[in-house]
């Protein structure tokens, strides 16, 4: 039901508002508006009812970046609830996942951690050594494995949804849409809830160091509790988030966003326009997100005031741009 809901296109397209970003905060004003960033889609969806609530673009192809590691370890969850994974089996650093672009753990050929700490790490730090590991281990290779992603995500109602890899690393042919990764952040949620709390962790310690979650809003937004962020120069800066407030749960995915702040405003924009929405017809008023949201004339995107985040894991290291359940 939930697929087919979002599925149907009969959500509007609405025009997007940003939250007030502060006094004293300087906009350039020669900066493009998000509305006119050629690779911005975004939609809010209903967890419980499946109804989209936003929708901008909702069915156009782009490149997710790392929120590619959802569909990962979507299938490494369901590895384990058939018995053919266990939190405590070792993933082994394999030649090639040693070799993957920023973000990486960094551990040596041949070392290995547990799949526990492997979700750890990929859902906070999203290190790419570590998700070609486990793909590696579940499919032998990580071409087999990407095959099984695509086949698992169009059997959930991902139709347009090809993944060429595990991580989410820039491939021209690695594509998907803000409404499919919200099919696949629903069904997440309603299948797994028991692994849903490895995308709420703000953090982590691995070996004495502690990784932050890229998620920002885990920490400054309440009632956030997942799901993952990316980024590549073919992505731009990419969010599915998902947060809960007076027993309803809503789901944002932003896509191509020109910078952190721009992406994380949007998606606390949306949720919260989202929020007084379900207030609004629990006190029997009619209204929608649209109508919740404050649209200054004058918003511009600011790109310089937070850190980059690049190599599809956000760390600040440029990744180069090659041409049902059961």
């Amino acid at each position: 039901m939930v697929t087919r809901k979002l599925l149907s296109l009969g959500a509007r397209c609405v025009t997007l508002a940003l939250l007030s970003l502060g006094i004293g905060m300087s906009v350039p004003t020669a900066a493009m508006s998000l509305l006119d960033q050629p690779k911005y889609a975004a939609i809010l969806v209903d967890a419980k009812t499946g109804e989209v609530l936003y929708a901008r673009r909702p069915d156009a192809l782009r490149a997710p970046a790392s929120i590619t590691k959802v569909m990962t370890l979507y299938l490494a969850f369901e590895a384990i609830d058939r018995g053919d994974l266990a939190l405590t089996d070792r993933v082994i650093m394999t030649t090639r996942s040693v070799g993957m672009a920023p973000s990486r753990l960094g551990l040596r050929r041949g070392t290995s951690l547990s799949v526990d700490d492997a979700f750890r790490v990929m859902a906070t730090k999203s290190a790419n050594d570590v998700t070609v590991a486990l793909a590696e281990k579940l499919g032998k290779t990580e071409i087999g494995f990407s095959k099984m992603m695509t086949k698992r995500a169009h059997e959930l109602g991902m139709s347009q949804t090809t993944f060429i890899n595990s991580t989410g690393l820039p491939d021209t042919g690695h594509l998907t849409t803000a409404r499919d990764l919200a099919i696949l952040s629903l069904t997440m949620i309603k299948h797994f809830p028991n692994y849903y709390s490895y995308f709420g962790q703000p953090d982590f310690e691995y070996a004495g160091v502690k990784i932050e979650n890229h998620n920002h809003l885990l920490k400054t937004m309440p009632g956030v509790d997942g799901i993952k962020t990316g980024y590549t120069a073919q992505a731009g800066f990419t969010l599915a988030a998902s947060a809960v407030r007076d027993g309803r749960r809503l789901i944002a995915v932003v896509l191509g966003g020109p910078s952190t702040m721009t992406r994380d405003a949007n998606v606390r924009a949306l949720l919260e326009a989202g929020f007084d929405v379900m207030k609004s017809r629990a006190l029997g008023l009619k209204t929608t997100v649209s109508a919740s949201l404050n649209e200054p004339n004058d918003f511009a995107s600011l790109e310089t005031a937070t850190s980059v985040e690049q190599g599809s894991g956000d760390d600040g290291t440029e990744a180069g741009l090659p041409q049902k359940r059961r």
